[in-house]
């Protein structure tokens, strides 16, 4: 297993030096900024993540503040409530994308969030307790639990909400097989997912880095 000293030296190389590649690096919230995080803006996140797979991104974005209305700010507590008829309304709104199973996904993890809330107190707190060296439990979770919330989605959500967290970008995955992990070009299986999730453990422990920044650093090495 190559060590990631020399990945972040290509890496670093390729983008100008260390300064300007430690300037490329996500934020990554404390465990206590991750808590505090409102149950609101997870389910405007997932949303928003929802929305953007196999789509372009920015035209998501740039009808992001109509989502914002439309939604009336995403809180689960009256998303739960919704009937059938003002789904159907909403995914015929031309403010937003109207794609009806992607629409119906909002309730579905406003549920979603209201459960985990239900039990931690709210959604921040269940994902700031869970362990970083097991992330890959975290995605299994999200995959399981809420819709559409699978590969990359469920990963982009918990990066985006500050979270310490790789994400298996098609990069990332050129810089592990590069590193001489045994995995597929798109991987998938529990068993690739385990060797992704003990590499990156093992990096994190040789650089003292945070997750994010690993994956990060990695995607850059190559791409």
């Amino acid at each position: 297993m190559e060590k990631f000293s020399a990945i972040q030296a290509r890496a670093s190389e390729r983008v100008g030096g260390n300064k300007a590649l430690m300037g490329l690096m996500p934020k990554v919230k404390t465990a206590r900024a991750v808590a505090a995080t409102k149950n609101d803006r997870w389910l405007a996140q997932m949303t928003r993540c929802v929305f953007q797979a196999g789509f372009v991104w920015r035209v998501v974005d740039n009808k992001w503040d109509d989502f914002e209305d439309v939604f009336f700010g995403f809180p689960p507590e009256k998303i739960v409530l919704l009937s059938p008829e003002q789904l159907d309304k909403f995914s015929q709104n031309p403010r937003i994308i109207r794609n009806r199973q992607k629409v119906l996904t909002v309730q579905h993890n406003a549920h979603f969030i209201q459960d985990v809330a239900r039990q931690y107190g709210n959604f921040g707190k269940f994902v700031s307790q869970w362990p970083d060296e097991d992330l890959i439990g975290l995605f299994a979770y999200l995959k399981k639990h809420g819709a559409r919330l699978g590969g990359r989605s469920g990963q982009r959500v918990l990066r985006n909400m500050g979270k310490d967290t790789f994400v298996v970008t098609g990069d990332v995955t050129r810089c592990l097989i590069r590193a001489g992990l045994d995995i597929k070009p798109q991987p998938s299986s529990q068993r690739e997912m385990k060797l992704i999730q003990s590499a990156f453990n093992l990096w994190h422990e040789e650089s003292g880095l945070p997750y994010a920044h690993i994956s990060r650093i990695g995607a850059l090495s190559v791409g």
